[in-house]
């Protein structure tokens, strides 16, 4: 589905969420970012910064010590706690 990404979050312990997406937001080292559908490849590290997953008008947020965002193919992975 070329319109929405697919997220999933996991933790070492379980699949914490998991839905489709409008975008996923967030900040790394080198400044805010988004992941929007089509997106290119894309990994980053994320410290101590809220991960912001939309679904239309609604946003979820999570904050992980450390994450690592993993985007291929409108698929956005995040594993967290790592």
């Amino acid at each position: 589905m070329a319109g929405k990404l697919h997220v999933r979050i996991n933790t070492p312990e379980k699949m914490l969420w998991e839905g489709d997406a409008d975008s996923v937001s967030s900040i790394n080292t080198q400044g805010p970012f988004d992941i929007l559908p089509l997106h290119t490849n894309f990994v980053s590290i994320v410290e101590n910064h809220p991960i912001k997953i939309r679904i239309g008008r609604e946003e979820k947020e999570y904050t992980f010590p450390h994450s690592l965002i993993y985007a291929h193919l409108n698929k956005v992975f995040v594993y967290t706690n790592i």
